[in-house]
This record gives structure tokens, sequence and C-alpha cells, in this order.
């Protein structure tokens, strides 16, 4: 039997320091590794962690589990993951945004390895070191063909799980809601340059990690990005309804 009330729930009246914002379209299979991730996490800061759980048309059990861990719920139903993200982060209590996909997991001192970064004053927010559940030779070769060009469009910024204070996340604007794909990237060159402004430098996280799962990978192939590099412009373009579909909005988990 699962356990109640594991974060700061929306009758929750204390403090709220970290919000920590999960997109989930029929991630049932995945939300509780992600969530009992966070549940670890949340440990030294008790009262103070929030999860919103952004429901994206689903017809399966993610609410029911999301909702058995205490998440607050907030609903969803537009095909771009910049206005999904952008409705969560609205929605956010917390001093600290952390933003999450849910078939991700983090390591036990991924929160307060992020309070720390921010408590010094040099960071703005950042990304995170991250890896995937398995390797294999054509993961490599997928993910640096998608990895290289995206470095020289949006520079040497780290993405798969962000930080920062809300203040700083809606200075920006949040998420690109005009961006289909890579809107990560974006987000991180538009939350980099701000730092600069601020005085500040864009963080990674190094001392905690994140792991996520291969599930794209399992579905369409270790070598799918070499079987397909037309994936690798739109990703470029990052405004290909196409192939944002086919990537993200119509998968079928």
């Amino acid at each position: 039997m699962m356990e109640t009330k594991r974060f700061a729930g929306t009758d929750h009246t204390g403090n709220i320091k970290f919000s920590v914002i999960i997109p989930a379209r029929n991630e049932e299979n995945y939300i509780g590794r992600c969530l009992d991730s966070l549940v670890a996490a949340a440990k030294p800061y008790p009262g103070q962690v929030e999860v919103i759980t952004v429901l994206n048309r689903c017809t399966d059990r993610t609410e029911e589990v999301a909702s058995s861990y205490g998440a607050v719920i907030v609903k969803n139903d537009s095909k771009n993951l910049s206005q999904i993200r952008n409705a969560g982060i609205q929605a956010a209590r917390g001093e600290i945004i952390v933003t999450i996909d849910a078939d991700s997991w983090v390591t036990d001192n991924m929160l307060t390895e992020i309070d720390r970064l921010l408590a010094t004053g040099q960071w703005i927010g950042g990304g995170v070191r991250s890896q995937f559940e398995r390797v294999s030779l054509g993961i490599i070769v997928s993910g640096m063909l998608l990895i290289v060009p995206l470095l020289f469009k949006y520079g040497l910024v780290t993405v798969g799980l962000f930080w920062g204070y809300k203040k700083d996340f809606e200075a920006i604007g949040g998420f690109n809601e005009n961006m289909l794909m890579a809107e990560d990237a974006e987000f991180a060159k538009r939350l980099k340059q701000w730092g600069k402004q601020q005085g500040k430098k864009y963080g990674t996280v190094t001392k905690a990690s994140m792991t996520t799962s291969c599930r794209k990978f399992d579905k369409y192939g270790d070598w799918g990005v070499v079987k397909n590099p037309k994936i690798i412009w739109a990703y470029l373009k990052g405004t290909d309804r196409k192939h944002a579909d086919e990537t993200y909005y119509e998968i079928q988990r």
C-alpha cells in the first residue's frame, strides 16, 4: 500500500521551498519511480516540497498514482511541452522551480545540491549531470548526432532537469511556447543570458545526477537517429509539428 501525502499538497499552509514540475501523458508505468526518487530527495525539507503533475490528455492511471503521493494536479491538454511546463510553473508556490520528466529519476541529494548552489549567489540556475538507464553504441551515436548540432545552435548548456528561482523563470518568460521541440535547449540559452545580465553563471549539478529511461530508443531502435536523420533538422528547427507529434505528443506509451 502506497503511503499518502508524501509531498505538500494543495491544503498545505506552510512555506514551500521547492516546486517540482512534472509533465505527464499516460505515465502510469514510469511516474512512480520518478516520484519515489523525489520523496527521498525531499526528506531534508519536510513540508517544503510540492510536486505539480501537469496531466496532458491522460487516459490511464497517471492522476491516481500522482495523487496518491500528494502531488498537486494541474491539467493542460495542449500539444506543446512549453505550454505544459509553463502551466505547472504558473501554479507553483515554491521559491525554487525544478522541472523533470516523468520517465526520469534523481539521486537522493539532488534538492540539497540545488539548494547549496543557489545559496552561493553565483548561479542563476541550470541543468544537471544525467545519463540514460542503459548504454549502447547506437545510443551514443544517436545522442551525439542530436547533441552536437544543438550545442552549435544554443551554446554549451546542460539540460534534462532545470532548476532556479521562480522569479528568474518568470523574468525570461518561462519556456518558449513557439517551440515544439528543443524547447529545453532554447530555455537554457535564455536562462544563461539572463544570468549573465545579473552577474551570475549558468550552472550544472555535478554532485547529484539524473537518470532517464530509454523508452524512445526501445521504441524506435538505438540507431533510430542514424536511420532517420530528418529528426536532427526537426530538433534544430524546433517548430516542426509532424516530427514533434511523432516524437512527443502522439507517442503511445
